[in-house]
């Protein structure tokens, strides 16, 4: 690979970084659609703050098989309450059992994937 070429790379993959951050980020008791468009072997990520009571309800398509999983941090420890692999569809309804800031979590396979997902948190009675 040239110099020019790397570079190149090296830029589309900053852009591409960039652009998954500007996504609006989920707020509860606001529905949120949005579609990732995931180059082969990447990640993308979207996050919220729950707390026991909370309802996270999730739906997502994609057009290629991919892992998907909801996680959190617990000290130096990542928590995977749920996990899929290889899947094209996925909905579910995820209630925390402690307080935390989860992640809803996909990785493309070797083709890529376009996704489209939708998500709602419902606040628990406080």
């Amino acid at each position: 690979m040239t110099i020019v070429k790397y570079r190149n790379l090296a830029f589309r993959i900053f852009m591409l970084a960039l652009a998954g951050c500007a996504e609006k980020p989920i707020v509860p008791g606001q529905p949120k659609t949005a579609n990732l468009d995931l180059a082969p072997y990447t990640t993308r990520e979207d996050c919220v703050d729950l707390i026991q009571g909370d309802r996270l309800d999730y739906r997502f398509e994609s057009n290629a098989p991919v892992k998907f999983n909801i996680y959190y941090r617990d000290s130096n420890m990542i928590v995977e309450p749920i996990t899929r692999e290889g899947v094209v569809e996925d909905s579910g309804v995820f209630a925390p059992r402690i307080s935390a800031r989860y992640c809803l979590l996909w990785e493309a396979s070797p083709t890529g994937a376009l996704i489209g997902y939708s998500t709602n948190v419902r606040r628990g009675a406080r």
